[in-house]
């Protein structure tokens, strides 16, 4: 195991996710007015509405795949029944499609950021940073589940990533399980963290904002202002 190794699969992933828990406290406590999606529909509505819907329920479906994968242990799927091929039949199909939907979204999203003269104009170096490490980490994602899984390549993220990343969380890491992954893994783990690491400081903290006080507030009442005749 080599410093290298150390850094890029103990150190790096540590410093990126203290970011990502300590730059959320920093940035509610600085800057909760920022704390939004920062719309630009009214720069341009008809690729944002495509891209967007894609990209949304594609990358919903993408997060479950890898809490299904990642934070899951194998054993718990053996222990219900779920063979080797039923689980890679579901996660090459079934996350083919939801990958094929994220992809097809980001790139909408991505193109449509660089060419509206106007939206490129207004947009900030964060917006520009963040879209293009999302379509990183997504097509790197992609690439592996389908251009490498499905083609019958033998690394197992199952036995390797996963338990990395459980390590990670629970302070137990062991760098020796990913420092020999194919290059396309690790691409996409490293950019994965230093998204995690970014995320903080754009406007990806949006995600968090989930309006579930709209479920119980009053309605608001509209009412018709007639001039008065004279």
């Amino acid at each position: 195991m080599t410093l290298l190794d150390q850094f890029l699969w103990v150190i790096y992933p540590y410093i990126m996710l203290t970011l990502f828990v300590a730059g959320h406290i920093y940035r509610y406590n600085t800057d909760q007015f920022g704390w939004s999606a920062k719309s630009s529909e009214f720069l341009e509505k008809r690729r944002l509405r495509w891209g967007s819907v894609l990209f949304h329920w594609g990358i919903l479906f993408v997060f479950f795949g890898h809490v299904a994968g990642i934070l899951v242990p194998k054993a718990f799927y053996e222990s219900i029944g779920i063979t080797e091929e039923m689980y890679h039949f579901g996660a090459v199909w079934f996350g083919g499609a939801a990958g094929v939907a994220t992809v097809i979204g980001v790139v909408l999203l991505l193109w449509r950021r660089l060419s509206v003269r106007r939206l490129l104009r207004h947009s900030s170096k964060s917006d520009l940073v963040v879209l293009l490490l999302l379509t990183m980490v997504i097509l790197t994602g992609f690439t592996n589940t389908v251009g490498y899984t499905a083609t019958g390549g033998t690394f197992d993220y199952r036995d390797t990533i996963g338990p990395w990343f459980r390590g990670i969380l629970t302070f137990r890491p062991l760098p020796q399980l990913v420092s020999d992954a194919p290059i396309g893994f690790q691409i996409h783990i490293l950019s994965a963290l230093l998204l995690f690491g970014v995320w903080p400081f754009t406007r990806l903290v949006h995600v968090w904002s989930v309006p579930v006080t709209y479920l119980n507030r009053h309605y608001v009442v509209y009412r018709r202002m007639r001039a008065k005749k004279i």
